[in-house]
Formats: structure tokens, sequence, C-alpha cells
């Protein structure tokens, strides 16, 4: 692909304003998008020289004299209108972008190796932004306006998941979203990064070959998914997966993958196909694995059950503050079903089904890292589900090995043995006991006092 080069100007040097949105009106008047769009698959490079060309040409007809680094500006400005994303697609072509956020047209903010900063890009006007909430939907063949104002879309061959919603549910204007993909980083290399310990790795890794069912859970943007597609590099290649997601991000590098991705309604209020739809008919299509993108609603219910009935060695995602907080979660997603389950029947189903709960966090410098791995107990007197914790982090954020776990026993004997090759091989030390108290001795007086009453 060609790019046109955008030189680093000084505000003295970069093209007025007007002059920017004068030509760009002019260019856009002049040709026919939809032509230019589908031209663009078969020479790219071509179409963004012929661009480029007409940039100058309206420049000079308007009288602006322009150095060759205000120009090259000026063409890199016009051409991301046509083909790209506007003001934005700079800070989509940056690698170290994660996210870009749009909440007016002066506005606009990223996510720029874990830190969210103001970006030095801005729109003309609302209208400005709107074009280019028109220019993604239209490629998606969605639409967004005041009787639906608010869509979630993906564009694979752009790798990123798009949010768009609108006045009048957006008080400040229109308002976008970009998340990129996540980079598919293996185990070895959060290893590296420090998000986790080798022995945690090697323990997880065994814990997935074992087919456990685990729950990553976190933040928006703890790195839930990252991890997920971390997890996936220890399912055997001779294992059938059915991934389900409402936006596809997984890129799991295994053989046999089925993925599945839910569907909104259309305008109408039809043809919706919600995580719990697929669910349902992941488990008919003979599912070695089953790999559900994130939990949210009624579709917990659903999973919980799969987990429960064959198909072990599922993994999954979902929003909780730390391990303990997932088992209210999931009770209260298994309530949105309409189930009329007691309390007591849904925790039983929540701690059979689910082995381990490995919970991520983002920290205030943006790095991404294991907090803790858990795993559930049996129900106690009180009906509570006790979390155990496994590996957890210290007042100076080491990653400890704590306990080895006591779901093992509850593993098949057939690949029992995966998980417990993989624990760490120092047992953790036991914690350093109190003396036992000698019982105090009665005085004599109540000795006395006792034996009168007998």
């Amino acid at each position: 692909m060609t790019v046109i080069a955008r030189p680093l100007l000084t505000e003295a040097l970069r093209p007025d304003a007007s002059l920017r949105r004068e030509v760009r009106t002019a260019v856009q008047a002049l040709i026919d998008p939809e032509s230019v769009i589908a031209r663009r698959q078969a020479n790219e490079g071509a179409i963004r020289r012929e661009l480029a060309d007409l940039v100058e040409r309206v420049a000079r007809e308007r009288g602006a004299i322009l150095p060759a680094a205000a120009l090259a500006e000026l063409q890199a400005y016009v051409v991301d209108e046509v083909l790209g994303y506007g003001p934005i697609q700079p800070l989509l072509d940056d690698p170290a972008v994660q996210e870009v956020m749009v909440n007016a047209p002066h506005e606009v903010f990223v996510e720029r190796d874990g830190r969210i900063e103001l970006a030095a890009v801005t729109f003309d006007d609302d209208a400005h932004i709107i074009a280019v909430v028109e220019r993604i939907l239209r490629r998606l063949g969605r639409r967004v306006d005041e009787s639906s104002p608010a869509v979630d879309a993906r564009i694979p061959e752009a790798g990123v998941r798009v949010h768009v919603i609108i006045p009048p549910i957006a008080l400040k204007g229109p308002t976008i979203t970009i998340r990129k993909f996540p980079r598919h980083l293996s185990m070895g290399e959060l290893v590296e990064r420090e998000a986790l310990t080798e022995e945690c790795a090697r323990f997880l890794g065994g814990a997935v070959a074992a087919r456990t069912n685990i729950l990553v859970s976190g933040g928006t943007g703890s790195g839930k998914t990252t991890l997920l597609n971390a997890l996936s590099e220890f399912v055997g290649d001779d294992e059938r997966v059915v991934t389900i997601e409402d936006t596809a991000e997984l890129k799991l590098r295994k053989r046999h993958v089925v993925p599945l991705q839910a569907r909104p309604a259309n305008v109408e209020g039809r043809g919706a196909v919600t995580i719990r739809d697929l669910v349902v008919h992941a488990l008919r299509m003979r599912p070695d694995r089953l790999i559900v993108g994130e939990v949210r609603r009624e579709e917990a219910l659903d999973m919980l059950q799969a987990m429960n009935t064959g198909h072990d060695g599922s993994l999954s995602t979902a929003h909780a503050n730390d391990p303990a907080d997932v088992v209210s979660r999931l009770e209260t997603m298994v309530l949105q079903a309409g189930v009329t389950y007691p309390l007591r029947a849904i925790r039983q189903q929540i701690q059979s089904a689910i082995h381990m709960v490995v919970h991520v966090s983002r920290g205030p410098d943006g790095t991404r890292r294991i907090e803790s791995v858990a795993e559930l107990g049996a129900l106690d007197a009180r009906d509570n589900v006790p979390v155990r914790l496994l590996f957890a982090r210290d007042d100076d954020g080491s990653l400890h090995y704590l306990r080895p776990p006591h779901f093992i026993s509850r593993l098949s004997p057939r690949v029992r043995g995966r998980l417990e090759a993989a624990l760490p091989a120092r047992r953790p030390a036991p914690r350093a006991r109190r003396p036992r108290r000698a019982p105090a001795r009665k005085p004599a007086t109540a000795r006395r006092r006792t034996d009168r009453t007998r």
C-alpha cells in the first residue's frame, strides 16, 4: 500500500484550516467515492497518486502556493478523508495506539502504550464526524440515526472494533470509540513483559492441558482477551474448538477452530442472534472445547450448564473486581435468564463448573498483569462459595505461589498428571503456627463452688 508521508509541521507552516476544508470539499465533489473505493482493491497506489495530483491542482486553482511539506500534509489529509477515516487515520496507522476515542470535534483522545492522552488532531465540526461515521458504517452495511442512535461493529480488514453513539443519546455530539484488536502475545512474551511469572505460566499451561474450566476476570482494557489468546496455546491441535463472541477478537492459532459471532437486530428489530443462541448452537457442533469471549448476561446459565455436562476445558472472560466478585456477578447473570433456582443451586452450579479464576488488571502506568489465580471451594455451611488463592501478589507487586489446588482430585485421572507435573517444584512454606496455650486452671474457690453445685 502506498502511503503519503505526513510531515511534522509547525502551526505556522500548516495549511490554513479554511483552505483544508475548501480543498477537501472540492475534491470530494469532483470524484465518485463509491467508484474510488471499488477501484481501491485493484490498485490503491495509483488511486492515492491520482488523488494527490487532484489535491495539488485544486489548491493551485484557489491561488494557494504551498511549500512542499505543507502540500504533502494537505494531500495526506484529503486522501485520508476519501479513503480512510479522516483526521483519526494517522492515529489508527500508529502501532503504539491501542484505542482512539472521539468525544467531540476538538476532543480526540488515544490510548498509547497503556496511557490515555489528548491527541493533536481535530475535526471541523459535528458534521465532519458524522461524515466519517457514515463512511465507516457504509462499508459494513450498517447505519446510525435518531431511531437507532448506537451501533457496535467490527472491521476485520482494518483490525478494529468500532462503537458509535450519536445525539440525542450522546450529549456532546457524535462519539466514536475505536479499539484495535489486541496483538497476539504468546505466553512467553507475557512472561517477558512481567505480566506473570514463569512458574505461574507453566501452571496455567498445565491447567489448560488438563482440561480445567477457567474464567479470566478483570476490568475493561485489562488484557482479558490477550490472556485468553495466550492460554489457547496449550489446547491440543487435535481438539475441535468453537469460539463464541459478541465482537470477534480472538485469534486462536489452532488448526480446528469454528468461530461464531453474535448479530444485532436489524432496523425492524428482527434477526438478532444472541450469545445465548450461539451457545445452544455450539453444543450441537461437537466441540471439544467451548470458548466464550465474554459472558455479560443470561448466556452465563447456558455456559455453566455446558461446563457441567461434559464440556471440560472451556474458557471465558467476565468483568469483575476480583475473584470473589466473580461469583456474585455470575449469580446476577444467571438470574437475568429468568430462572427460579434457589441461590444455593446457582452457587453449586458455579462452584462445580468453574475450576479457576484468573484475575488481571491494568495499573496506573498502563501495564497489564495477572493479579491472582484462585480456585472456588465447596459451599460452606452458609452456602457461600469460598475463594482460595493459589497465586497472589504481595505488597511489593511480586506474584507468588501459595498452595496447590484442591480441584485436582476432581479431574479425570487421564489428564490429572498434566497439571500435577506443572505445579511449582517448591512447596509453599507453611505458615508459622502460634504455640498452644495451656488451659487456664480454675481458682480453688471456683473449684469448690463447682463441687457444691454437683
